[in-house]
């Protein structure tokens, strides 16, 4: 049988393929070529892990101590620009990977920066920034207001459930049901988002 241990990096790789996909397909909108979608994908599915270890000063970065994380996401690139040359791609499927990817990055952050701090506010805050940069340097790169900026509850899903991940910890529960739960909220706050058009209230400046 797999152990939690394994479970939780097929889950992160599993991860890094969606981001790398949902990079891809942002690069083939605008029209890049392969060289662009690769550096897309790239920085789609490690921009906000490599954000954290620098933060966080852990070394070595964790896709340089294991390239496996390069290669998916190349096989992940290609595989996108060879599919949609045949197919559309399934939007409700990729919405609901990519949510998926959300929860796994965040949870999956906010384990990594409790081996390096206590605090648990500087460990939700690494959980979003692990879920939602990688995204943020896509949108940049590719010239779009990033989505964590817009009304969308993206990042949000990723703060509320890196904090409920810390508070089930309090109980002492098992430590892979609040990684489930913690997920788990994560995943039902985006879908919920995007199912029923949820968004935080939006300022406006009035002229």
């Amino acid at each position: 049988m797999l152990e939690s241990v394994d479970i939780l990096y097929l889950l992160d790789l599993f991860g890094v393929a969606v981001f790398a996909i949902s990079g891809a397909l942002t690069a083939g909108r605008k029209s890049l070529d392969l060289l662009g979608v690769v550096i897309i994908a790239v920085v789609t599915a490690v921009g906000g892990g490599t954000t954290r270890d620098l933060l966080l000063d852990r070394h070595p970065i964790f896709w340089i101590a294991d390239p496996i994380y390069l290669l998916v996401i190349l096989v992940a690139a290609l595989l996108t620009i060879w599919y949609t040359q045949y197919q559309n791609p399934p939007e409700k499927a990729l919405l609901l990977a990519d949510a998926l990817g959300l929860a796994v990055f965040t949870i999956l952050g906010a384990q990594i920066t409790q081996e390096v701090v206590s605090n648990g506010v500087i460990i939700v805050i690494m959980a979003a920034i692990t879920g939602t940069v990688g995204g943020l340097i896509r949108d940049i790169l590719s010239g779009e207001i990033p989505l964590i900026l817009r009304r969308d509850i993206y990042a949000t899903a990723a703060l509320v459930g890196a904090t409920i991940y810390l508070l089930l910890q309090v109980p002492r529960l098992d430590s892979t049901l609040t990684i489930i739960l913690g997920m788990l909220v994560v995943i039902g706050l985006r879908l919920a988002a995007i199912q029923w058009n949820l968004h935080l209230p939006r300022f406006k400046l009035r002229e």
